[in-house]
């Protein structure tokens, strides 16, 4: 085992299912780790299951990640607790099979799976490139493979499909990912993103549609576990052979690759703007601390 004794990570989601395993698994390694969750008393019993024995503390941030307010505060108290980071892995996302508007107006899984490690990612950018070399790893799906950016409806206003939205922010974390790679290029910050499998987690739960109420119950005993699940987060996150490794997407802890939209470079750019015009509004007002983003390179 990598022993990453020195190292700081910050995993979103980090109370259950895939980023408490990936989190365990960093801690396992002599990692100081940080996570976030929604609940404070659920975060708090995870960072205790998660601490490796005489490890140091778990760090714990609470917020709810689809509300870009809350995204700038929890961002800040990181940087107040953490002098240094070396890794973070955006693992927050949800499933919702109907349609659910956020405190700043926006479609939730559009704010939550991509909105919201758009913004994390550049509010910590300065602090991941003091540590170089540093990782931003991005758990996505392979249902990117399903997914189209459709840049006349993002907020699925005038129609709404819960897996096509689903799709479509999986996809977003890829173009996201390979533009970040490329605005990084020469910091000693790589960007790769990944599927972590078909994974037995809570995910849609709250918000089931009709065939994952029948279906999910009689595949859950063929779904992988979370520990294997977040296997390939942690060897992201980890594995010295990737150090340098930027810009690519990784199932099994393997390099594969992702859709031929993934790879649009024209849609990647204009994805950025749009992300970028977005996390600068809260609530229709323009805020007056928005983030120094990196700028994309198409």
């Amino acid at each position: 085992m990598f022993d990453f004794t020195g190292r700081t990570v910050l995993v979103t989601g980090g109370t259950g299912g895939i980023g408490k395993a990936t989190a365990t698994g960093l801690a396992a390694m002599g990692a100081r780790v940080a996570i976030t969750g929604r609940d404070r008393g659920r975060a708090e019993a995870a960072a205790r299951a998660i601490r490796a024995d005489d490890g140091p503390p778990v760090d714990v941030f609470v917020g709810d990640m689809s509300a870009q307010a809350e995204v700038r505060r929890l961002a800040a108290e990181v940087l107040a607790a953490l002098p240094g980071l070396d890794v973070l892995v955006n693992n927050v996302g949800g499933y919702w099979n109907t349609r659910h508007v956020t405190a700043d107006g926006l479609e939730r899984m559009f704010a939550l799976n991509h909105l919201a490690p758009f913004l994390l990612t550049h509010l910590l950018i300065d602090r991941l490139a003091d540590n170089a070399p540093a990782r931003v790893v991005t758990v996505s799906s392979d249902a990117q493979r399903l997914g189209r950016i459709d840049f006349d409806d993002l907020q699925g206003e005038r129609s709404y499909s819960g897996a096509r939205a689903y799709n479509q922010s999986k996809l977003a974390n890829l173009l996201f990912t390979y533009e970040l790679a490329r605005g990084l290029r020469g910091t000693g910050v790589t960007a790769n993103a990944l599927h972590p499998g078909v994974v037995n987690t809570s995910l849609g739960a709250g918000d089931p549609g009709q065939i994952q109420r029948l279906l999910v119950p009689f595949l859950r005993p063929l779904m992988t576990s979370p520990a294997r699940g977040a296997a390939t987060s942690v060897h992201l996150a980890s594995a010295r052979e990737l150090e340098q490794a930027t810009g690519h997407y990784f199932a099994n802890s393997r390099a594969k690759k992702s859709s031929k939209p993934s790879h649009d470079r024209a849609a990647a750019a204009r994805l950025w703007k749009v992300s970028a015009d977005l996390v600068a509004v809260t609530t229709g007002a323009v805020t007056t601390s928005a983030p120094r983003l990196i700028p994309p390179t198409s």
